[in-house]
């Protein structure tokens, strides 16, 4: 099989993330990245992989730079993570110069507009009630939804006439839904090029920010979910990865509130239980057969916002200390281990200095640290002082006692870290 090209575009969101992620270790495709705004993108990739260009789909140029930016990188497959950019390389598929990882123009235009899912499904018996003016409107509250949208954004519980007539003369374009009051759940699906519904995986939405599940846990899947999710597969065309959201309404029934071809940031809780939805949906748009391997076992994901760091200064030697920095607690530092392996792969060389009190090699070797990662180990006295041992100007220090980082600073001129800043110096778009 040869390596294909991957274009991920946008490339910054949390379920653009979640598809570099699940990509970034396998041999058969090389990740790329673009995006209109400087995101998170810029983070994950080599500078040589992405792109920050005037990338708009409303410029009428776009089209062109779009390809443009295709033939430099030499892209095979692209993986749209946006519903409206996904529905526009659609639309636009024929003169785009690589294969869009989707699903059919139809099912993606459907996907788009939820007066269109709506009106495709209602008469199925997990379609709610949809109203098509406010004089249909005879029991409160109703939920207001915008038709084109998504994360919750701009949605709103109407709890009476005043308030609905005040949200529809502000928004004509809501669509007017029966309340559901109960528990939401997304189900995250697999439809392979032949249409076989190869998976089904429904989770719950706990702590839900900004439109995203910060926790998220498996359930079983029900004889209900499943009828929905046969039922969607059966009157839509879907390819590869894509979800569906349902709510309980007050009699306990599941609802349908949307679903999209795109792919959710939280599907990386399927992830690690074997269903790589993003490495699924590129074999399958390019015709291999895909088999499922699910480890079923109860799983919860739990997320938070987290810092990336871009040190600006550069440097060639690492001068790290051994007690309560390597190791810490009798424990090997993984962190600081994994700092070591990627400075090594840069050719950087790594000094361990430290005033340890036994026999430093038996103490390597007992937590099985090979002495060979050290371009040298240096053991000082206990009254020595390590800033007279750094012998490189292009170089950095790193120790959990301050006194020593404050000397080293104030003589050597060099940036100095503490353990818990070893995290930071990490290059996560090396890894």
């Amino acid at each position: 099989m040869k390596k294909y090209n991957v274009l991920i575009f946008p490339a910054g969101g949390e379920n653009a993330i979640n598809i570099h992620d699940s990509l970034k270790y396998n041999i058969h495709f090389n990740l790329f990245g673009a995006s209109s705004l400087i995101d998170y993108g810029k983070e994950l990739y080599p500078k040589s992989n992405y792109c920050i260009e005037n990338l708009y789909i409303s410029d009428e140029n776009f089209i062109n730079h779009f390809n443009d930016l295709i033939n430099k990188f030499q892209i095979d497959l692209i993986i749209p993570t946006h519903d409206t950019i996904a529905l526009f390389l659609m639309e636009n598929e024929k003169n785009i110069n690589a294969k869009i990882v989707c699903s059919p123009l139809e099912t993606t235009r459907i996907a788009h507009s939820k007066k269109l899912i709506f009106d495709n499904l209602k008469n199925k018996f997990y379609c709610p009630k949809i109203y098509n003016n406010i004089d249909e409107v005879k029991d409160y509250p109703v939920f207001l939804k915008p038709n084109i949208g998504a994360g919750g954004k701009g949605t709103y519980l109407a709890k009476d006439y005043e308030e609905l007539f005040l949200k529809l003369n502000s928004n004509n374009d809501l669509v007017i839904c029966e309340n559901l009051p109960g528990d939401e759940i997304t189900v995250d699906c697999f439809t392979n090029f032949k249409r076989q519904l190869l998976f089904v995986g429904p989770r719950t939405r706990e702590r839900i920010t900004m439109g995203i599940s910060f926790e998220s846990k498996t359930i079983p899947l029900s004889e209900e979910i499943e009828k929905i999710a046969i039922d969607l597969n059966n009157t839509f065309v879907f390819r590869g990865a894509w979800f569906f959201q349902l709510k309980r309404d007050i009699n306990g029934k599941y609802k349908l509130m949307e679903f999209s071809v795109r792919q959710a940031g939280t599907m990386a809780l399927y992830r690690t239980l074997g269903i790589n939805f993003a490495l699924l949906s590129l074999f399958d748009a390019l015709e291999l057969d895909t088999n499922i391997l699910y480890n079923k076992y109860d799983l919860t994901l739990s997320r938070r916002l987290k810092n990336s760091y871009n040190l600006n200064f550069s440097y060639d030697n690492i001068y790290i200390d051994f007690d309560d920095t390597l190791i810490i607690n009798n424990k090997v530092n993984s962190k600081a281990m994994a700092f070591i392996y990627q400075c090594l792969n840069k050719n950087k060389k790594i000094y361990l200095i430290s005033k340890h009190s036994t026999n430093i090699y038996d103490s390597l070797k007992k937590y099985k640290i090979d002495k060979s990662i050290f371009a040298e180990i240096i053991i000082i006295n206990e009254l020595d002082s390590k800033s007279d041992f750094i012998k490189h100007k292009k170089a950095i220090f790193i120790d959990n006692y301050y006194k020593e980082r404050k000397e080293v600073f104030d003589k050597k001129h060099i940036p100095v870290f503490d353990v818990d800043v070893i995290e930071n110096l990490i290059d996560y778009s090396d890894i």
